[in-house]
C-alpha cells in the first residue's frame, strides 16, 4: 500500500468537505440574489416635454450603459406608454446612489466666458477618476477623440492668444474672458483659467471630494448625455415576485435531487459513485463562489441552469465509468481501465459540452435579462463541471487505484 497516495486522497476530500462547509455559512453574505428571489430597487422614469420613440429608446440604452457600469446584473429596463421608462435594480448595496446617477442627465459642455459652448460631451473619448499626486486632490480625467482635440485646441489658442494681457489675478476681479467653464446639466462644476494651448486632448475636472464622488462623476460622462431631461416619478423597494413559500419549495426540491443522484451514483457504480458525489459537491462549491467573483446575479432561471449544467456534469462521469466498467470486463487492470474511461470518453464528454456551450452562446446573445442569467449560470457550469468531472475525478480516481487502499475490481463497478 502506498500511504503518499492514500494521504493525497484523503487531504483533497478533506478539502473540499471543508469548502462545502464554508460555502453553507459564509456564500449567503455573498452572492447577489435577483428580483424573483430578494427584490430590490424600483425606479419610474419620465421624460420632460415632448419626446419620440427614438429618444426614449436612446434613454433605455444610456441607462443600461450606466447601471452595467455599477455592478448591477440582470437590471430589468423597460418602456412605459410612449414617456415612461421602468428600471428595476436587483440587490444593489446603495440604493441612494443607484438612483442619483439613474435621475442625471450627465449634458456636459465646455462654455467660454460670453456663453459660447465650444465643446460638449459628444466628443468626449473617455472619462476616468484618478487622485492628483500634487495636492492629494480627487480629478476627474478627461480624452476627447480627434474632432475634440482638434477643436480644443483652437479654442484655447484663441483665448491665450486674443486675451494674452489677462492674467489669472484677473479672476479675482470677475474677469474670466481667459477661462473655459465645463458645466454639467446646465451647472458649472469647474471654471478652470487656460495657461496655454492646450493640444493633447485632454482636460481635467477638479473639485470631488471624495474619489467615489469623482468615480461617479466618470461614469456619468462616459455612459453619455441623456438625449431629453428625465424625472424621477416614482422610486421604491420592492420584495421578491416569487413568495417565500416558492423560494423554499426550490431550495428542498433541489437538495432532493442532488441527494437522489448521489444515492443513485453511490449504488450503481459504488467507489467510483463516491468519488463522484465529491466531484458534484466541488462543483457545486466551485460555481456559486465563481458566480460571487464576476458578480454574477442568481435569479430563478439561474438556478435552473446551475441544475441542469449539475447534470452534464454527472453526464461525464457516467460516461468515464461505463467505459471503466468495460474495460475491467475485458479483463484489464484496475490502473489500465481508469486510464482507458478517462482517455476514451473524453471526445463524447468534449462534444457534449461544446454543443451545450453554443445553446448558451445563442440564449446569451438573443436574449434578454432572466434569460441571459440562465446562460451565464449554464455556461459556467459547463466549464466548471469539465475541470470536476475530467481533471478533479480523474485525479482521485488514479491516486486511489495506486494507492491499492482498495484492491477488488468489485468496488469499482465490475
Amino acid at each position: 500500500m502506498r500511504w503518499d497516495k492514500a494521504i493525497a486522497v484523503f487531504a483533497v476530500v478533506l478539502a473540499v468537505a471543508a469548502g462545502a462547509w464554508a460555502s453553507l455559512v459564509f456564500l449567503g453574505d455573498f452572492i447577489t440574489l435577483g428580483l424573483d428571489l430578494k427584490g430590490g430597487v424600483q425606479v419610474r422614469l419620465e421624460a420632460e416635454g415632448s419626446v419620440t420613440s427614438d429618444q426614449i429608446d436612446q434613454v433605455i440604452e444610456i441607462m443600461e450603459t450606466r447601471i452595467n457600469q455599477l455592478g448591477v446584473t440582470e437590471p430589468t429596463i423597460q418602456k412605459e406608454g410612449s414617456s415612461r421608462v421602468l428600471i428595476e435594480l436587483p440587490g444593489i448595496q446603495d440604493p441612494e446612489e443607484a438612483i442619483e446617477i439613474i435621475g442625471k442627465t450627465a449634458k456636459l459642455e465646455f462654455q467660454t466666458s460670453d456663453g459660447s459652448v465650444v465643446l460638449d460631451g459628444a466628443n468626449l473619448k473617455n472619462a476616468t477618476e484618478a487622485k492628483n499626486p500634487s495636492d492629494n486632490s480627487y480629478v476627474v480625467q478627461l480624452e476627447f477623440d480627434a474632432e475634440g482635440q482638434r477643436r480644443f485646441s483652437e479654442v484655447t489658442t484663441r483665448l491665450t492668444t486674443e486675451f494674452a494681457n489677462v492674467g489669472q489675478s484677473a479672476v479675482a476681479q470677475g474677469d474670466y474672458s481667459r477661462n473655459i467653464a465645463i458645466v454639467l446639466d446646465d451647472e458649472i462644476i469647474s471654471n478652470p483659467y487656460v495657461n496655454e494651448a492646450i493640444t493633447t486632448g485632454n482636460a481635467v475636472i477638479t473639485g470631488s471630494q471624495s474619489l467615489e464622488e469623482a468615480r461617479t462623476l466618470a461614469l456619468l460622462l462616459r455612459s453619455g448625455a441623456l438625449p431629453v431631461p428625465v424625472e424621477i416619478v416614482e422610486k421604491r423597494t420592492i420584495g421578491p415576485t416569487l413568495g417565500a413559500d416558492s423560494i423554499e419549495k426550490s431550495k428542498f426540491a433541489g437538495l432532493v435531487g442532488l441527494g437522489a443522484i448521489i444515492i443513485f451514483m453511490i449504488v450503481y457504480y459504488r467507489l467510483p459513485g463516491v468519488v463522484a458525489s465529491v466531484s458534484l459537491i466541488l462543483y457545486t462549491v466551485l460555481l456559486l463562489w465563481l458566480m460571487v467573483l464576476i458578480r454574477a446575479t442568481l435569479t430563478l432561471p439561474g438556478i435552473a441552469g446551475l441544475v441542469l449544467s449539475i447534470g452534464m456534469c454527472i453526464d461525464a462521469n457516467i460516461l468515464v465509468y461505463e467505459r471503466l466498467k468495460e474495460e475491467l470486463r475485458n479483463g484489464k487492470s484496475l490502473h489500465a481501465s481508469v486510464a482507458a474511461g478517462f482517455s476514451r470518453a473524453l471526445t463524447a464528454i468534449i462534444d457534449s459540452n461544446i454543443t451545450t456551450l453554443i445553446a448558451a452562446g445563442v440564449l446569451f446573445w438573443l436574449g434578454t435579462g432572466t434569460i441571459r442569467g440562465f446562460a451565464v449560470t449554464l455556461s459556467l457550469g459547463i466549464v466548471v463541471s469539465m475541470f470536476t468531472a475530467v481533471i478533479f475525478t480523474q485525479f482521485v480516481l488514479k491516486n486511489l487505484v495506486d494507492s491499492k487502499l482498495i484492491t477488488n475490481p468489485g468496488f469499482y463497478g465490475a
